[in-house]
């Protein structure tokens, strides 16, 4: 998936109202935010390959130790560990886990069966919603709609930056999403990993809007 792990992160924020947007949203996407990192170093695979479902042309050749059941759980317990000196109190800590852990639920529901078990295993899970076009816009438009409407009584902007920047982050979200439809395949892996590393400005964006906003 990709807006529908932004969605979750929004509807964090009335779970964890202490929590920044930012750190929400770095939980929901954390392993795709270290997954190109994993490809630039050769550790991970991935190929164009389109037509390999109805709404991406990649094929998500190897990725163990990001996207696996069991490293998705280790993730979610190690993100959790290590910002817990900034977040205070054990329900913050578990929905930043359970956040982390939530991505690889998504994908499992999204994803064609590519998602491993474990690294080194060959049992690989997926229930294949990108197989539809109509089911994925269908299923990640009703998630963003939900999270947002979440977020946005759970606080109320302060001033224009907390109005206009939320509101442009999840348009730019939006944007990309259905850009995926009719934009070419990506030359190569490599390219892939480079495009994947811009995601990281998604957190600080929705940290900065998030600072522009308090609770309701």
């Amino acid at each position: 998936m990709f807006i529908g792990h932004a969605a979750v992160a929004l509807a964090a924020k009335r779970v964890a109202p202490e929590v920044s947007l930012g750190v929400l949203f770095a939980a929901a996407g954390w392993l795709d935010l270290v997954w190109p990192v994993f490809l630039l170093l050769g550790i991970e695979q991935v190929r164009i390959d389109p037509g390999n479902t109805a709404f991406t042309p990649l094929d998500f050749v190897a990725y163990p130790w990001t996207h696996s059941l069991v490293l998705a759980l280790a993730w979610s317990a190690l993100f959790a560990l290590a910002l817990s000196p900034w977040v205070r109190g054990s329900r913050a800590r578990c929905v930043l886990a359970a956040l982390v852990f939530s991505h690889w639920l998504l994908d499992f529901v999204a994803h064609r069966p590519d998602l491993p078990l474990a690294p080194g295993g060959s049992t690989k899970l997926g229930l294949g919603l990108w197989n539809s076009v109509p089911g994925t816009l269908l299923v990640e438009g009703m998630l963003m709609a939900a999270g947002l409407g979440l977020y946005l009584r759970a606080t109320r902007a302060r001033d224009g930056v907390g109005r206009y920047a939320l509101g442009a982050l999840v348009l730019f979200l939006l944007a990309i999403w259905l850009a995926n439809l009719v934009s070419p395949p990506p030359p190569d892996a490599r390219a892939v990993a480079w495009v994947g590393l811009a995601a990281w400005l998604f957190p600080l964006w929705a940290g900065w809007a998030d600072r522009h906003r308090g609770a309701v």
